[in-house]
């Protein structure tokens, strides 16, 4: 039995059709945080066996909403969506795992800000950096 909203959605949310491609495993989700780990997979690159941009905006994302979700009252609504997202990409990387975290940085009535970034796993390289404003409702 599911004991809150985030049990439930760390449950369904590797589940997700889109996600499933991805294969993502969820890390850790305390309130306003989740870290998500990306192993590597060749099928996700794009030149030069480096993850393809927009592989790593989608962890960047659904770590994001994550976030979001973890401090978020469901009595206050469940519908949600990413409003805006900005990412700046600083390095490639190749052959690697990656890990995403993201931090909730404000709250206001529905929408949410989120700091994300992507790190490698092996060599702890910062991959990107963005900022994600959610909407929860």
């Amino acid at each position: 039995m599911v004991a809150n909203h985030m049990d439930a959605i760390v449950q369904m949310y590797p589940e997700l059709p889109f996600h499933k491609v991805l294969g993502f495993e969820i890390l850790k989700t305390v309130p306003d945080m989740a870290r998500v780990h990306l192993p590597f997979k060749s099928d996700l690159v794009s030149s030069g066996n480096a993850y393809h941009g927009g592989v790593i905006a989608s962890l960047m994302d659904l770590t994001g909403a994550l976030a979001a979700w973890s401090g978020h009252d469901p009595q206050k609504g469940t519908r949600a969506a990413t409003v805006s997202f900005t990412v700046q990409y600083l390095a490639a990387a190749r052959g690697e795992d990656i890990i995403a975290e993201a931090r909730a940085t404000g709250r206001a009535k529905e929408l949410i800000f989120c700091d994300v970034s992507v790190r490698t796993k092996e060599t702890d390289r910062l991959i990107a950096i963005g900022n994600l404003v959610y909407r929860t409702g």
